[in-house]
């Protein structure tokens, strides 16, 4: 689990698939019982799967941003 999110990672792992596992690492944490060494790797991955998940979200507001950018564009009168 020693692991960075890189490049690479960000691109491969979808949305949905980082924020399912940092369920499973959020779980895995709360229900205890794991040693120190371990904890703190869990945690040092879900820390880097919320950075892809937040990756994915800042992309996807990019995206609508200019989306509602370009529809504010076409609704202004021409010149003419």
């Amino acid at each position: 689990m020693d692991r960075m999110a890189t490049t690479d990672e960000k691109a491969a792992l979808g949305y949905e698939q980082a924020r399912d596992e940092l369920i499973e690492v959020v779980r895995r944490l709360e229900a205890g019982g794991t040693t120190l060494e371990d904890s703190l790797a869990l945690w040092e991955r879900g820390e880097e799967l919320a950075k892809v998940c937040r990756h994915w979200l800042e992309g996807a507001r990019a995206r609508l941003d200019a989306s509602l950018a370009d529809d504010t564009a076409d609704s202004e009168p021409g010149e003419g």
